[in-house]
């Protein structure tokens, strides 16, 4: 180990720049992995609905003048004619769907006497008569709605909320940590003061139409409406018959008001899947990155090497003479590699760090988990042991009669 040493003192320049190097590209690919990690982590959630069996479909009207009574009647008539549609096992309205983007939210009050909410930023799911089952969304524990929980409520109006509510876990465990959320009240602020509704049931899951550091992932709460303003029309299909049910849906619901625009519809998993597309091209771009890094890397051990193999070949020719083995000349340039680059990677981890603590400060990206660091450095350590691997073998090959030549 000591001629090593010695040796590397004697190329501190090459030496130092070859570790910053390294260290560089440790700091960056953990966090590029933690972040890669994070997405994946992300995009793998379950959704809490039925994503392979559901069509939905948002329309605008251009009657200004109906009526609510009117309007309900359009809706009622727009349900019944998407419930004939073969293919299509039931139909439902609601405001908005997990990953869908829309959505409303609102302070969540434990007591009435409480003067700030709990959860300032709870979603708020509206779902007409069947949503539950239509939607696919399984209970953990409770009850579904029944019909007569069903009212006229609106997110945006100043009436109460329906009585009964179902929430999700996560919003359960927030409010009431260790308890059975079941029979218990909440209060939701409303212009003329806080009102309550009651929990009868909790959802295994459900993501919100928007995850983001204000809502979280899966902070909300549905409830039973007998209609929804301005909402979407979301049928539960045979996952074999969405392209042709999403094909002739416009068709149908002109055929009860043409004065109508359908300004969207889509198969659900294709929502899921244009949510994530961010996500995606992020963690390609990410691969990308480590990618080049790795292999700029790489050629810079490589180079380095090569160099050290040609200036020493005659002293490589010496020790072959001298007693010294192919094997123990390649080992000679593998341990010098690996002291090199375990040094880049100690300095690397260090880095790695304020890295991130600089990406959570002004990004709000998570903290790096510590196992990252191990994953990075072992990818550091086989990718130099490789790189040496060439010019190593090359100076295995020199034989022992280059220690005769003058230089």
């Amino acid at each position: 180990m000591h001629p090593i040493v010695a040796a590397l003192k004697h190329h501190k320049t090459a030496v130092i720049l070859v570790a910053l190097e390294i260290a560089l590209t440790c700091a960056i690919v953990t966090n590029a992995l933690s972040i890669i990690g994070s997405h994946l982590a992300s995009m793998q959630m379950p959704t809490g609905i039925a994503d392979n069996a559901l069509v939905w479909a948002r329309s605008s009207g251009l009657r200004d003048d109906a009526t609510a009574a009117s309007h309900g009647s359009l809706v009622a008539a727009d349900l019944a004619a998407l419930r004939s549609m073969p293919g299509v096992k039931s139909v439902v309205m609601t405001n908005s769907l997990p990953l869908a983007h829309n959505y409303s939210a609102g302070g969540v009050y434990r007591n009435a006497s409480d003067k700030k909410p709990l959860v300032s930023n709870a979603i708020t799911y509206l779902g007409t008569r069947g949503v539950v089952a239509t939607l696919g969304i399984k209970l953990s524990e409770g009850r579904d709605f029944l019909p007569q929980d069903y009212e006229e409520y609106s997110a945006y109006g100043d009436g109460p909320p329906p009585a009964v509510v179902i929430i999700t876990r996560t919003l359960a465990d927030t409010l009431w940590p260790g308890e059975d959320p079941l029979g218990k009240p909440i209060f939701i602020y409303r212009e003329k003061g806080k009102v309550m509704t009651r929990v009868v049931g909790v959802t295994a899951h459900l993501l919100n139409p928007s995850i983001n550091k204000y809502s979280g992932a899966e902070l909300n709460m549905l409830f039973p409406v007998t209609a929804v303003d301005d909402g979407m029309y979301v049928l539960r299909t045979d996952p074999n018959a969405r392209e042709t049910v999403l094909n002739n849906l416009p068709k149908v619901l002109d055929g009860v008001d043409d004065q109508r625009i359908i300004t969207k519809s889509q198969i659900y998993a294709q929502t899921v899947s244009d949510y994530y597309h961010d996500d995606r091209a992020l963690i390609w771009l990410l691969l990308l990155v480590i990618g080049c890094l790795l292999a700029l890397t790489a050629l810079g051990v490589v180079g380095l090497s090569s160099f050290w193999v040609q200036q020493r070949t005659r002293q490589i020719g010496i020790r072959r003479a001298i007693g010294a083995t192919r094997a123990d000349i390649l080992r000679y340039f593998q341990t010098e590699n690996f002291l090199i680059v375990t040094g880049g990677i100690v300095l690397g981890m260090v880095l790695a760090f304020g890295l991130n603590l600089t990406l959570m400060k002004f990004y709000e990206l998570p903290r790096l988990p510590m196992y990252y660091l191990p994953i990075g450095a072992l990818a550091l350590w086989v990718l130099g042991q490789l790189a040496v691997l060439g010019p190593a073998l090359r100076a295995a090959a020199v034989p022992p009669v280059v220690a005769t030549r003058s230089v």
